[in-house]
């Protein structure tokens, strides 16, 4: 693998001041999640963290923080964003899990092929970890995307922007191989010139059923949402509460 793959600076950059919003958005039904659940305080085990928004509202929230993510661009803005928190550049396949009260991973990190060890078997495998890491009673907070988020519909193109940059996504859908990919170029704002940069992501993309049946078997409670409370999830996205029963098997 390389040494850096996926998120480089440039776009870990402008996902962190541009697309912070799901995290933010997010984060109050998660919190009532956590709190519902008898869990408010303790370590929160954070995959796919990114900038460490969520890790920043968790510390504030008077929580301990372990945030994973593959991209060291993304570990350095987290880094500074959550001072309070532990990062670890790791793959959040094969990573070692602490002992913790709650696991979350939000915005689609599970669909995220950058590691080629992750699939629906890598799945099934990081349920059965996680389920031995948490606690009793412990929960694991997710969402993902499902198959048919461009299917159908061609190739796909839309550009945001922002001061100091431009994002443009091209994204088209394999419904055969259930892979979404996405071809992303960035321009960014380097002293008088803006600098060009492009990244190619593919997502895995996974029925929302075979997830919640995979959680079931690994031991979990699973609750299937469309919204995290009153923020409601895009397209083909699902978010799964699963708990490990206060008397695990």
């Amino acid at each position: 693998m390389p040494a850096d793959q996926g998120y480089g600076p440039d776009l870990a950059y402008i996902h962190d001041v541009g697309f912070s919003g799901f995290a933010v958005e997010s984060a109050p039904a998660i919190l009532q999640m956590l709190r519902s659940a008898g869990i408010t305080s303790g370590l929160v085990t954070d995959l796919g963290c990114g900038s460490g928004v969520w890790a920043q509202i968790l510390c504030g929230a008077g929580y301990q923080v372990l945030g994973v993510d593959i991209s060291s661009a993304m570990i350095k803005l987290a880094r500074k964003h959550a001072p309070q928190a532990k990062f670890l550049r790791a793959s959040l396949w094969d990573v070692q899990l602490p002992r913790c009260e709650a696991v979350t991973a939000l915005g689609e990190c599970l669909n995220y092929t950058f590691d080629p060890t992750s699939a629906a078997r890598a799945l099934h495998r990081l349920f059965r970890r996680v389920y031995a890491a948490l606690r009793p009673g412990g929960l694991l907070v997710f969402d993902l995307a499902g198959p048919g988020v461009a299917q159908g519909r061609g190739t796909e193109r839309g550009f945001w922007e922002g001061r100091g940059w431009t994002v443009l996504v091209e994204k088209s859908e394999d419904g055969k191989r259930r892979l979404l990919t996405r071809r992303i170029v960035t321009y960014r704002r380097v002293g008088a010139r803006y600098r060009r940069s492009g990244e190619v992501h593919r997502l895995k993309l996974h029925p929302r059923d075979e997830v919640a049946e995979a959680l079931r078997q690994a031991g979990f409670a699973v609750r299937v949402m469309r919204a995290y409370g009153g923020f409601r999830l895009p397209g083909t996205h699902a978010a799964f509460l699963a708990r490990k029963p206060l008397r695990s098997r």
